[in-house]
């Protein structure tokens, strides 16, 4: 009598798979959102808890494999994307970029175009760097959909910024792992817009919020650059949380630690715990500023 019960519920197991198969519809993953406004993909390696998500934005936040994002559909771009990265990541096997961009099916409302940008005088910019989830392939791609991009200044974008994100990953490397959230900022009046279809917001500046949690020496740092051209040290742009938060209207990292560890923390900032390159800094003013020449 089992052997036949097993039979037989094999059997409708199978059926069911086959109407599932030619209806179309997945019999083992719904695409299905999850409550509210936060999309989940039917399987994530996303490392990042939610408690680690700024508060303060409106936008749709979606979850990627690796990353997450708050997406601004008045801006055309995101609010923040937040994302771990580790020495462990960057030690790994690097995939080639593509550059294939594209508009982003998971936003409800719409992302911008690669369209939006072309003969605009500015960059595809890159939120979350492509070099920073180039160690999983799937997560790279994802790095090129439009939701992820913003409009930056050619010499900003592969100068002051760049020599940013380098040294970001240099950090990641030195402290193990580190929390990342990083924007325009879009609580000032725009530069203007691009795209006759969009109306993507050009901003005036962009911010990068760094957190190692990691003990005994907790530690944070924020950068907020103008989107130009610049010849100054990024220390000159360094600042604390706390500025960054009342610059972009967000809270960082609201549950990450106790409340007294927090204000400490994020109040201030001491420069000395993040090694600079001087190399790096004299590569950039005299060979990545002069993109456009």
């Amino acid at each position: 009598m089992m052997v036949k019960v097993g039979i037989f519920s094999a059997l409708v197991a199978g059926l069911y798979y086959i109407f599932q198969l030619f209806s179309g519809e997945s019999p083992t993953v719904s695409d299905a959102p999850a409550s509210g406004v936060r999309d989940k993909p039917a399987q994530t390696e996303n490392r990042i808890a939610e408690d680690y998500l700024p508060r303060g934005s409106r936008g749709q936040v979606i979850a990627y494999s690796r990353y997450y994002l708050s997406y601004n559909e008045s801006h055309e771009q995101a609010d923040w994307v937040a994302y771990v990265l580790s020495r462990d990541d960057l030690a790994g096997e690097m995939n080639p970029r593509e550059d294939n961009f594209l508009p982003d099916p998971r936003v409800k409302t719409g992302s911008a175009t690669p369209d939006d940008y072309r003969g605009s005088g500015y960059d595809r910019g890159h939120l979350v760097p492509a070099a920073d989830m180039a160690y999983d392939a799937h997560a790279l791609a994802e790095t090129f959909f439009m939701s992820n991009i913003s409009p930056q200044a050619r010499d900003f974008n592969q100068g002051v910024w760049r020599e940013l994100e380098e040294l970001t990953r240099n950090w990641a490397r030195r402290f193990e792992e580190l929390y990342i959230v990083s924007g325009p900022v879009l609580s000032r009046k725009p530069k203007g817009a691009i795209g006759r279809e969009n109306e993507v917001s050009v901003p005036i500046a962009y911010y990068k919020v760094l957190l190692d949690a990691s003990e005994p020496e907790q530690k944070g740092i924020a950068f907020i650059i103008p989107n130009e051209v610049s010849f100054e040290p990024l220390t000159r742009y360094a600042v604390s949380i706390d500025e960054a938060e009342a610059q972009t209207g967000f809270d960082f990292f609201p549950e990450v630690m106790p409340d007294a560890v927090e204000k400490q923390l994020e109040g201030q900032f001491n420069i000395d715990l993040w090694p600079f390159s001087k190399q790096k800094y004299d590569l950039r003013v005299n060979k990545w500023n002069n993109v456009n020449n």
